[in-house]
């Protein structure tokens, strides 16, 4: 006949349901399945945090809510994060984001942008040229990806 084992957690551990349940010490956060400890992330780590609390809701050892209520995070949070988890797996959580990268401003664009500024052309009659929004060129030449040949000006005598 097999024999049950209480869950005895450490001392000043949060119950999260009566078999699992999480500690914090200094940066570290632990997770205790029954009296054994399962997983352990620094505290500030919410690529481990979301895939953790994932597994043991796919798992079973844990419902949703749960998790909601417990740290205090939205449902639709750990909601996001399951589906992550049951897409990707737990590398998921740490992949690079994709991003987007210059819809406008490709390569070529930004080249012959440059000519242009630097023949002495005007930001807004080279946004005209290249059918493009002035606020678009500018804000090239503000982050320092164009540069725009500033017009000596000659003093009066």
């Amino acid at each position: 006949m097999p024999q049950l084992h209480l869950p005895l957690f450490p001392q000043g551990a949060t119950e999260v349901t009566a078999s699992l349940a999480f500690k914090r010490e200094a940066d570290q956060i632990t997770y205790y399945h029954g009296s054994l400890p399962v997983f352990t992330h620094a505290a500030d780590d919410l690529a481990s945090f979301r895939m953790i609390t994932s597994q043991f809701c796919v798992s079973g050892h844990v419902k949703q809510a749960q998790i909601a209520r417990i740290f205090g995070i939205p449902l639709v949070t750990v909601k996001r994060a399951i589906k992550r988890y049951r897409e990707h797996g737990p590398r998921g959580f740490y992949i690079e984001r994709k991003r987007r990268g210059a819809a406008v401003l490709t390569e070529s664009v930004l080249a012959e942008a440059q000519r242009l500024l630097l023949e002495g052309i005007s930001v807004a009659e080279v946004a005209n040229r290249l059918e493009l929004k002035q606020d678009t060129l500018s804000k090239a030449v503000r982050a320092g990806r164009l540069h725009v040949v500033k017009k000596k000006t000659i003093a009066p005598d």
